[in-house]
């Protein structure tokens, strides 16, 4: 495939980290970079916010990759070809299974996707293996166990928020996926063509299929959640050798 020319991220040579933390919301970037020290606005160009300071003395980015994977593997090629090295998606996701309550950790061992569109239009007649870079998987599992009750586990990636319903969350479920969002399986699919490394933590904002909890929690209810994800993403990432600080 052609080099990337990043058309979207109007960011100079330097401007992104080798580690970045992608996410779907703004209020959530804007709530990591408040974590990060000297944390500087390096695009925000059509939305998709950028900013990139220093955690513990290595330089992270925090990027908006919007919702869906079309938009995210924009996002995803873009940062790769300015260099990024590592990206762990911090998002939300809906619950799947009895066992998972609101504001818990999924820490994303793989995702299932339909085939079709953005799949088929990059690989083809191939399924790709949508999986995520062991170490810094492990890492982020270890970070996120020590702040809250999380589990490692395969996840669905939707492309369609709207045609979720009932039954698709009971068949998911009776599949042995824990837990239903819409990015990783791009994440992790591109990861592999690109050659950098990713991962995804994700709290639980709902549960498909628990009686009382199918209502989506937003940003400001989640924070406290978010909050703790978020140093467990930093601290991860901040441990992970190979890219220079």
């Amino acid at each position: 495939m052609a080099p990337i020319v990043p058309q979207h991220i109007k960011a100079g040579p330097g401007d992104v980290a080798e580690r970045v933390v992608v996410v779907g919301d703004p209020a959530r970037a804007r709530m990591i970079a408040g974590m990060l020290d000297n944390a500087r606005l390096v695009n925000e160009n059509r939305g998709l916010l950028v900013y990139t300071g220093s955690y513990r003395g290595v330089n992270v980015s925090v990027a908006v990759h919007g919702i869906g994977a079309p938009s995210a593997a924009i996002v995803f090629e873009e940062l790769a070809a300015l260099g990024a090295k590592y990206m762990v998606r911090l998002g939300t996701c809906g619950g799947l299974v009895e066992d998972l309550d609101i504001g818990d950790f999924v820490v994303a061992s793989g995702a299932a996707y339909n085939p079709g569109g953005l799949m088929a239009q990059y690989f083809g007649g191939i399924c790709p293996a949508a999986s995520p870079d062991p170490g810094l998987t492990l890492a982020l599992y270890r970070e996120a166990s020590r702040r809250g009750r999380a589990i490692l586990a395969p996840v669905y990636s939707s492309d369609a928020f709207y045609a979720e319903d009932p039954e698709l969350a009971r068949r998911l479920s009776r599949l042995g996926y824990k837990a239903i969002e819409m990015e990783v399986a791009a994440l992790y699919s591109i990861s592999h063509m690109r050659g950098f490394k990713a991962s995804a933590l994700l709290v639980v904002s709902d549960n498909l299929v628990v009686p009382g909890k199918e209502r989506l929690r937003g940003h400001e209810e989640l924070r406290a959640y978010l909050e703790r994800a978020a140093e467990a993403v930093l601290e991860a990432l901040s441990s992970v050798s190979g890219a220079s600080p």
